[in-house]
């Protein structure tokens, strides 16, 4: 009888256990902390559900970003032929936002919404709990360059929205040396500080500069 009170005894200690650490019948532990971290640079460099080939965020930016330059330096080889010019910054507008202009040589998801998409699921990276410190310092340097790249995409916008409503090529010509020269940074990051480099911080990262970034990060995590 003594056997069987202890038997009973050691099954109630042990649900006990298993209740305090959260791991029900059923019910499966929660994910650490760097998981969910993992989760989120996946997201911004290897897939996401809805881009190009279910591709990360940051290589759509990139290559979204890619066509738009393009377009723009051919606008820019133009200057006096206001068709040509405005062909182009369609094109470029295309690759920037596809709901401004629906047609062109661009992914159709838009740089805008994948740069915007990359630096959400950074900014949720470093809110996550638990996060090692190589995740914290680079998961700044990235959101620092992308939230460049966001501000010079609205520009670059506006810039190609002008070029379309120009009525001469006189007009459109320095819209264009603008343009490309919006793209290029957007792409390419610019020395804004003039000290012969382009670093991460705000007012000079660019996409590519984000990218170097998330490898830094990526590699101090093994991934």
């Amino acid at each position: 009888m003594k056997t069987n009170q202890y038997a009973t005894f050691g099954a109630a200690a042990l649900a006990a256990i298993v209740l305090g650490s959260g791991t029900l019948a059923g019910q499966a532990p929660a994910a650490p902390a760097s998981t969910v971290g993992h989760n989120h640079i996946g997201h911004v460099m290897t897939m996401w559900k809805d881009t190009p080939n279910t591709q990360g965020f940051l290589p759509t930016a990139a290559a979204e970003a890619k066509v738009a330059a393009t377009h723009a330096g051919l606008a820019a080889k133009s200057p006096d032929n206001l068709d040509a010019m405005k062909m182009h910054a369609a094109h470029v507008l295309h690759a920037l936002d596809p709901t401004v202009e629906m047609k062109g040589p661009g992914a159709g998801y838009g740089l805008k919404k994948a740069a915007a998409g990359a630096l959400q699921h950074v900014q949720l990276l470093a809110k996550t709990e638990g996060v090692s410190k190589n995740v914290m310092t680079h998961s700044g340097h990235v959101s620092a360059s992308l939230e460049d790249v966001v501000q010079w995409t609205d520009a670059a916008i506006a810039t190609a929205q002008k070029i379309r409503a120009a009525t001469t090529a006189a007009a459109a010509a320095p819209l264009v040396t603008e343009l490309a020269q919006q793209t290029a940074a957007i792409a390419g990051g610019m020395d804004a500080n003039k000290d012969g480099k382009i670093g991460w911080q705000t007012g000079e990262g660019g996409i590519e500069q984000a990218q170097m970034h998330m490898g830094f990060m990526m590699k101090g995590e093994g991934l």
